[in-house]
């Protein structure tokens, strides 16, 4: 049942509003003024409150500002007897859902009662949708290497510092990258991911930078390229060893002067983007080969992390485990299932060349090829079958 709180200094409104709201299913609980409003607000949590704006001690403009202070999710439907288009105009901006006048039409104010309702509906739906997403992305671990990583992104995320993360393939370099934008002052702006080592050659550029019409044969249409895309937000450069050295040049002027030229176009187009970059490479030797541009690198590498390999924290494998074996379980709509104590040992004891992805992999099989409980046997017969 939707609760709704009523904050009005008129009694009879108050109680011709629950009278109503009631015969409507909907749960009201009441306030005074202002100030009793945002004490109950503070404590209890409500899907839509209703508030008139001309009360004592705190009038319902103050309240607005102070809930949206708050950052509370629920809509604030306003209400006033002294009602014009400027004071409509304030409230909507300062955050309000909705303004409805005095005398109340009882058609209208269910209506926007029930979009109200919508809203808060679709605010809860996103975040159970981000915290699946995070849940996925979490970074599992209590290793040095790990806590190290953490510290780091906790440090590094809210600026507009460039950041190159190297690791063997599998480690978790794209799971750094998304907490680094998810921490960061642009979380609320695209993360636009670009893997330099799916991307043939002559294509490269056109991805990263975009193409006008006609700028090559099947350039049928002006195409905005990544770092347009990622205007505002972060742009991650997987892979930025396998990039060519034509397109090296072109990312290191991006850098330089925060500008891009689309492939085929003279005009110069501002970009405002934070660039993070990864690779499974060793770039000093890739300079020293001549098939990286040792400006590009320093440019990229403002902020360096290294992420460990999984043979380079064992320690963390029981942690890991437990974390896949209850999201591949959720995923699959199966029962929880466990691992052995030997079973854990005999899946330390493994080279993993796949690092993070391939343990994952691992795990899956096992939920889907054992019982209830997997034992050390399962783990010897499934995990390098021979």
């Amino acid at each position: 049942m939707a609760k709704i709180l009523i904050i009005d200094d008129e009694k009879s409104i108050r109680k011709t509003l629950r009278e109503i709201l009631e015969y409507e299913k909907y749960q009201v609980e009441e306030a005074a003024d202002g100030a009793e409003g945002l004490a109950l607000i503070q404590k209890n949590q409500y899907d839509i409150i209703l508030c008139d704006i001309k009360m004592p001690k705190m009038d319902g403009i103050e309240l607005l500002e102070k809930v949206m202070q708050l950052s509370v999710d629920t809509p604030l439907v306003m209400i006033s007897g002294h009602g014009n288009i400027e004071t409509a105009v304030e409230a909507v901006k300062k955050g309000a859902f909705d303004f409805i006048a005095k005398p109340l039409d009882l058609n209208r104010l269910l209506v926007t009662i029930r979009n109200a309702m919508d809203k808060s509906t679709l605010v809860t739906e996103t975040k159970v949708l981000k915290k699946k997403v995070n849940k996925t992305f979490d970074m599992i671990g209590n290793s040095k290497a790990i806590i190290q990583i953490q510290e780091m992104i906790e440090r590094v995320a809210p600026t507009d510092a460039r950041v190159l993360i190297t690791g063997g393939n599998g480690s978790g370099k794209e799971l750094v990258a998304r907490w680094l934008h998810e921490k960061s002052n642009r979380s609320a702006a695209p993360l636009i991911e670009v893997n330099c080592a799916a991307i043939p050659g002559e294509l490269i550029e056109s991805e990263l930078f975009g193409h006008e019409k006609g700028a090559f044969t099947s350039a049928i249409n002006q195409r905005k390229g990544k770092f347009e895309q990622a205007e505002g937000g972060t742009i991650f450069l997987d892979e930025i060893g396998d990039m060519s050295l034509s397109a090296q040049a072109k990312v290191l002027r991006a850098l330089q002067e925060n500008k891009i030229t689309r492939v085929g176009g003279e005009k110069e187009i501002k970009v405002n983007v934070r660039v993070i970059a990864a690779t499974n490479k060793d770039l000093k030797k890739e300079i020293a080969s001549g098939n990286f541009r040792e400006d590009l690198y320093h440019r990229l590498s403002v902020i360096l992390i290294h992420v460990p390999s999984l043979n380079d924290r064992k320690d963390d494998i029981p942690m890991l485990a437990e974390h896949f074996l209850k999201l591949i379980c959720q995923e699959h709509g199966m029962p929880l299932k466990t691992l052995t104590k030997d079973a854990i040992k005999e899946l330390q004891k493994i080279n993993w060349t796949g690092n993070i992805r391939e343990f994952r992999n691992v795990v899956e099989r096992l939920i889907i090829l054992c019982d209830k409980t997997i034992t050390e046997k399962d783990v010897i017969a499934y995990v390098k079958p021979k």
